[in-house]
């Protein structure tokens, strides 16, 4: 099975650049910590998500993604086209059950580099300030949009209500959202949740065209 490979995007900056979101230079400075993080979740997990107990990870011969360029390369090329598994796993050289295995695998060890880094995504005001060197109140004028935008030419003067007056219920303070993940995420191995029509059962009565006589 025909599959796409780094070395074959590599020497064409623009579309590499398409297919990952990060120039040459940036997919090699990810590239280190990345690999070392993919060598010590694979030095206690195996493929399947069970502890390792016996023999140490090695790249078997026909190992649809062989060297740690071609592990990023090809989830960096998921998480920015997120693609059907099926489509990802076709791209790669590889079935969808293998795609789902790798996706759920490298998903974590990309993480693990980014943090490193220190470049992972910020998920709290906090956090956010002091990466910024800044007061929570100042990062949260940062990542928090205005609340009223300019009035178009003739719009409507809207009269703010009296200050004592009870706020209604949009602007009332709501309970926050879950923390949604870095990453997005599926199911592993996840079935077709689609009814299935059992055809080779004898029970399965199929729709009747209705003749008038």
């Amino acid at each position: 099975m025909a599959s796409v490979r780094y070395a074959d995007i590599a020497s064409r900056p623009t579309e590499f650049l398409d297919f990952t979101s990060l120039t040459l230079e940036e997919f090699q400075i990810l590239l280190p910590p990345f690999e070392a993080a993919f060598q010590a979740h694979m030095a206690v997990w195996r493929f399947d998500g069970t502890p390792r107990t016996t023999r140490r990870f090695t790249v078997y011969t026909n190992c649809p993604l062989p060297t740690p360029a071609d592990r990023l390369f090809f989830l960096l090329t998921y998480l920015k086209t997120y693609t059907l598994q099926v489509v990802q796993g076709r791209l790669f050289g590889m079935p969808q059950c293998k795609a789902n295995q790798w996706i759920h695998v490298l998903l974590p060890v990309l993480l693990s580099a980014l943090r490193a880094l220190g470049d992972a995504p910020t998920r709290a005001l906090a956090a956010l300030a002091q990466r910024l060197g800044a007061t929570v109140g100042e990062a949260a004028a940062v990542v928090t949009p205005l609340e009223e935008e300019s009035a178009p030419a003739g719009a409507t003067a809207v009269i703010p209500p009296p200050s004592d007056a009870p706020a209604p219920a949009a602007a009332r303070p709501v309970a926050p959202a879950p923390v949604s993940p870095l990453l997005p995420m599926t199911a592993r191995n996840g079935a077709s949740s689609a009814p299935k029509t059992l055809l080779n059962r004898r029970t399965v009565i199929a729709a009747r065209k209705k003749i008038t006589p």
